[in-house]
């Protein structure tokens, strides 16, 4: 099971909704976490830490590689690995948090944000919203059948820094089209920035919970 750390909602109820929180490479819980304040009174708040610790500090969900020409190579097996066991992480915390399960919702940064995905799209009877910061989805670790009326009640914020360094935004420009052809909802939105989440960018994230959540 992955250590977390949680935020109680300052307005209770039987069965609060939640939105789960996926650091990026290299991160850990604490980071996203530090984002809470910022989100409505009303959410359980979680922030769970990636199981792999890194060399030179932070965690990861899954291993990168650096291939000979110097390209970043995902384990794309030990991803889809971790998002089967993601699926098995939010029915424990729904049941050990009494959460409601149709308010079950994310928020990912970087590789958390390619994890957010792909556990959308693999599991949509678990999730409600997305919202998906600095990331992108990639097709290996995605559903081989789909059926999309499964993803009829989704609804996904996106966004990505026009200066990326880390993950280019022309691999983020491929998120929308991939959304609208599934017919689920969205927002799309770019940011004068880098590989971060910017005060406005913020701002906007806030703002789309507060009407989506």
């Amino acid at each position: 099971m992955f250590k977390y750390i949680l935020r109680q909602p300052q307005l209770k109820s039987k069965q609060p909704k939640a939105l789960l929180m996926l650091h990026g490479f290299g991160s850990h819980e604490s980071d996203l976490f530090s984002l809470a304040h910022q989100l409505p009174d009303n959410l359980l708040i979680i922030s769970a830490r990636a199981p792999i610790s890194l060399d030179f500090g932070g965690y990861a969900w899954y291993p990168i590689y650096i291939n000979a020409q110097n390209q970043k190579i995902s384990d794309n097996q030990k991803a889809y690995e971790i998002v089967l066991h993601l699926s098995e992480f939010i029915d424990y915390l729904i049941e050990k948090h009494n959460i409601d399960p149709n308010h079950f919702n994310l928020l990912g940064f970087s590789q958390g944000a390619i994890l957010s995905y792909a556990l959308a799209l693999n599991y949509p009877q678990k999730i409600n919203r997305v919202i998906s910061l600095s990331g992108y989805i990639n097709e290996d670790i995605m559903p081989l059948n789909e059926d999309d009326t499964r993803y009829k009640h989704l609804n996904f914020f996106v966004s990505h820094g026009i200066y990326d360094d880390v993950i280019p935004v022309e691999w983020a420009r491929k998120t929308p089209p991939y959304l609208t052809e599934r017919h689920i909802q969205h927002t799309y939105k770019e940011y004068p920035m880098g590989h971060e989440v910017s005060f406005e960018c913020m701002q906007d994230v806030s703002h789309w919970i507060q009407h989506n959540l």
